[in-house]
C-alpha cells in the first residue's frame, strides 16, 4: 500500500513538472518569436496606411507617389495658365502699338522752298493726338486739287521701316512740284488732299506753296511724294 502511494505521488509530481514544463516552453516560444505580434502589427498599420493616408510618414510616402502623378498632372495647366497669360499679356502689351489713323492725326503742310531750289516743296507734318502711341510708314496719298482736275503725286524713293509714332510727336514728309516759271497763269492749285498711309479717309489743306503749276505737256517734272519720315521727324 505504502508503495503504491509513494508511486502514485511520484506520478503525480512527474504530471506536475511536465506542466509547468510545457507552459514554459510555451512562453519562451512566444517571447523569443515577436516577429508573428509585429508582423500583424505592420499589417494592420500598413493597411490602415494605403487606405487613408496612415502616420506622417506613410502618408508622406502616399504623397509623393501621388503627388508625383499630381504634378505630371498639374504642370501643363500651370504651362497652359502661363501661357494664357504670356498669350494675353503678349496681345496687351507687346504686341505692336496699332496703326496711326486719320482721325488720330493732326495734319498740317507749309512751304518748304528755298531760294535756288529748281522744284518747289511742301513739308507735311503728321502729329499723333490720338492720345496713345502708333505705328506708321510708307508713303501717304497726296492729290493736288486744281482748276484743271486733281493731280495725283508720284511716290519716289524706298519707305523706311515701320516707325512708332509717340503720342504728341510728328513726322514729316515732303511734296515737291515743278516751278511755273513761264510768265503765265499756268495750272492754279487750289488745295492739296492728304490721305495718311494705309487709310482710306483723307483731309483737305489749303495749298501753302507756289500758287500755280507750269502748263506742260507732259514732258516736265513730276508733282512727287517723299515716303513717311522723308523731311525729317520731331520724335
Amino acid at each position: 500500500m505504502r508503495a503504491h502511494r509513494i508511486t502514485f505521488a511520484a506520478l503525480v509530481v512527474a504530471a506536475g513538472l511536465s506542466l509547468t514544463a510545457c507552459q514554459n516552453g510555451d512562453d519562451g516560444a512566444a517571447a523569443s518569436d515577436p516577429s508573428s505580434g509585429s508582423s500583424a502589427s505592420a499589417a494592420s498599420s500598413s493597411g490602415g496606411g494605403s487606405g487613408s493616408g496612415g502616420s506622417d510618414q506613410d502618408g508622406g510616402k502616399d504623397s509623393a507617389g501621388s503627388g508625383s502623378d499630381g504634378k505630371g498632372t498639374a504642370a501643363p495647366a500651370d504651362s497652359d495658365s502661363g501661357s494664357g497669360s504670356g498669350s494675353g499679356s503678349g496681345s496687351g502689351d507687346n504686341g505692336s502699338a496699332p496703326k496711326c489713323t486719320t482721325d488720330g492725326l493732326e495734319i498740317t503742310a507749309q512751304d518748304g522752298f528755298i531760294d535756288g531750289d529748281p522744284d518747289g516743296s511742301v513739308v507735311v507734318a503728321l502729329t499723333n493726338g490720338s492720345g496713345a502711341d502708333c505705328v506708321i510708314s510708307g508713303f501717304a496719298g497726296v492729290d493736288l486739287k486744281t482748276n484743271a482736275g486733281d493731280i495725283s503725286a508720284t511716290r519716289k524713293g524706298e519707305p523706311g521701316d515701320p516707325y512708332i509714332l509717340k503720342n504728341g510727336k510728328e513726322i514729316d514728309f515732303y511734296v515737291s512740284y515743278p516751278l511755273n516759271e513761264s510768265g503765265g497763269s499756268g495750272v492754279r492749285i487750289t488745295g492739296l488732299v492728304v490721305t495718311p498711309p494705309n487709310e482710306t479717309k483723307s483731309v483737305t489743306l489749303d495749298w501753302p506753296g507756289q500758287a500755280s503749276l507750269p502748263v506742260t505737256d507732259g514732258s516736265g517734272s513730276p508733282v512727287l511724294v517723299g515716303p513717311i519720315g522723308s523731311a525729317g521727324q520731331g520724335g
